[in-house]
């Protein structure tokens, strides 16, 4: 009797099937991790362009904030206004884009800044004149007084 060896369940057919079937739930697997893998560090991309584009606006906010490229004399105050005979009080400037400061009269040392304060200490009233000037020559004043009692 003849038989057709196609038709044949040898004992080869059923190992060829079972790698067939492995290597293709194989794939599907290697497929599927793939996929999770490039999908979070396509979302971790996208949330990472978002903070920077939140962290620039937040930068470019604080810029703003302090003065921006504009020359000013954003703050001059003092830190109790009205003080006792033989106290001492606060001084404090913000300037922004300032190439040189002067203070009048003259108490301590003061330089271009956006946050700086000079105690002062002064035996009547007084007042004093914050003069900021930038780099082409523009000047800028500010008053504040103190209240001597």
């Amino acid at each position: 009797m003849l038989t057709d060896a196609s038709s044949d369940p040898g004992p080869g057919n059923g190992i060829r099937v079972y790698i067939l079937v492995s290597a293709l739930v194989f794939l599907i697997a290697l497929s599927y991790v793939g996929w999770v893998f490039w999908s979070r560090a396509h979302d971790t991309q996208v949330i990472e362009q978002r903070l920077a584009a939140q962290r620039r606006a937040q930068d470019a906010q604080t810029v703003e904030s302090m003065g921006g490229n504009r020359f000013d004399i954003l703050a001059f105050y003092a830190n109790p206004p009205e003080i006792s005979r033989g106290d001492n009080a606060d001084l404090c400037y913000s300037v922004s884009n300032a190439k040189s400061v002067t203070l009048e009269p003259q108490s301590s040392p003061v330089w271009p800044s956006y946050e700086h304060c000079v105690s002062v200490s002064p035996h009547k009233t007084t007042t004093y004149m914050l003069t900021a000037t930038d780099a082409a020559g523009h000047a800028k004043s500010a008053s504040v007084t103190v209240e001597v009692q």
